[in-house]
């Protein structure tokens, strides 16, 4: 070997498992906290903050189930309002009562209606496997997004599943093994504050996220999560070391299409009413489908924390631009080119995409990854002389 040869740099130690455990117990010691702010949340803040909060959970249900099928599958989707459609379809036909002569429904326990929606989202999805299966990349999207205008048609025409663009439908109140999540039943209190109708939903759609982003977590760390990835990177190396292409398509997509599900059904008790959308933009049109993926983008492709930072951003900035404009006297313009809270929201979000595109394309995550290495010690390199 000659003497000018390079050395190459020393490998850097593993690290120590007591240190590995510590960081572990801080990672795990951060999210208990978390979650303890969380549950503190409703006994400080009035409904208006409660119920804006509640719309960033439903971001972040939606937004874990498309960044699994875009990040960890890729597997690019349009179609996420569809889903959302379908989940506040189903759990309002579910529960809704038999003898309303207007609408159909079953009559069926909330709670049982609320899982038949997921369901239902979910073999809605999986029937677009044989689509899915066939195309990637833009054609995907293209086809998937031709769902969206499907959704709109049925929720227009089929007036006694959805009570038609005019009227709507109001959902069946929400009651978990006979407890009510309205002001109704039992009087209960925190601290001296009455847990009332925000609250309560509040405590659910928390463990509706809790459950959501745990499942998601598991699923990324399995063997179904290692297949998704396979695809994604190389689908014919994938089918060589024995993985399903088709399969895992058709899983990704039916497991998202079930998030998004939730989150319709989570939507419908939000708003307290299904009502279709009257053209292609509104609550379950094209501009939904693009806010969701705006969500992954921002936060990053295939992180499911990062997922719930992009609703964070995307869903929660229109509420909280809202609540704030009525105090300060923000957005008071009543001209057509007047300035509103989901106009600026819109401008900085779509300005948060370019400037993830162009500058860190991992998004969010991947700002967080390289904060959080560059505060683990590191071994000085050798100069080579």
């Amino acid at each position: 070997m000659s003497d000018t040869a390079v050395k190459a740099p020393p490998a850097a130690p593993p690290t120590p498992p007591a240190k590995r455990d510590r960081r572990r117990l801080v990672k795990a010691l951060a999210w208990i906290a978390l979650l303890v702010v969380l549950l503190a949340i409703p006994l400080y803040l009035d409904a208006a903050w409660l119920k804006a909060g509640q719309y960033m959970m439903i971001g972040g249900v939606g937004a874990i189930g498309l960044t699994m099928l875009v990040g960890q599958a890729g597997q690019l989707s349009l179609a996420h309002a569809f889903f959302l459609l379908a989940g506040a379809t189903g759990y309002t036909v579910l529960s809704g009562p038999v003898d309303d002569e207007r609408v159909f429904g079953l009559g069926l326990d909330p709670g049982l209606s609320l899982v038949g929606a997921v369901v239902i989202a979910a073999l809605l999805g999986l029937a677009f496997a044989p689509v899915s299966g066939r195309l990637r990349g833009i054609y995907l999207g293209v086809a998937s997004l031709s769902l969206v205008f499907l959704g709109l048609y049925f929720g227009q025409s089929a007036e006694t599943l959805t009570g038609g663009t005019s009227t709507g439908r109001s959902p069946e109140p929400f009651s978990l093994f006979g407890f009510p999540f309205t002001n109704g039943g039992p009087e209960i209190e925190l601290m001296g504050v009455p847990i009332r109708q925000a609250e309560r939903l509040w405590y659910l759609f928390l463990l509706l996220t809790v459950l959501a982003f745990v499942v998601a977590k598991a699923a990324v760390r399995s063997r179904v999560g290692r297949s998704w990835r396979a695809v994604r990177d190389n689908e014919a190396a994938a089918s060589v070391m024995g993985v399903s292409v088709t399969r895992a398509k058709a899983g990704a997509f039916a497991v998202s299409s079930a998030y998004a599900g939730l989150a319709g059904a989570m939507t419908v008790l939000w708003f307290d009413i299904l009502k279709p959308d009257e053209s292609e933009f509104g609550t379950y049109g094209i501009n939904i489908s693009i806010a969701f993926l705006a969500m992954v983008i921002i936060g990053g492709l295939g992180s499911v924390p990062g997922a719930l930072v992009g609703a964070l951003i995307v869903n929660g900035l229109p509420q909280v631009l809202s609540l704030y404009s009525a105090d300060l006297g923000w957005f008071s313009g009543t001209g057509d080119g007047a300035l509103t809270p989901i106009l600026v929201s819109s401008f900085v979000y779509g300005a948060a995409i370019i400037l993830v595109v162009l500058f860190e394309p991992g998004g969010l995550a991947a700002i967080g990854r390289r904060i959080t290495s560059a505060r683990k010690p590191h071994l000085p390199e050798e100069q080579d002389k």
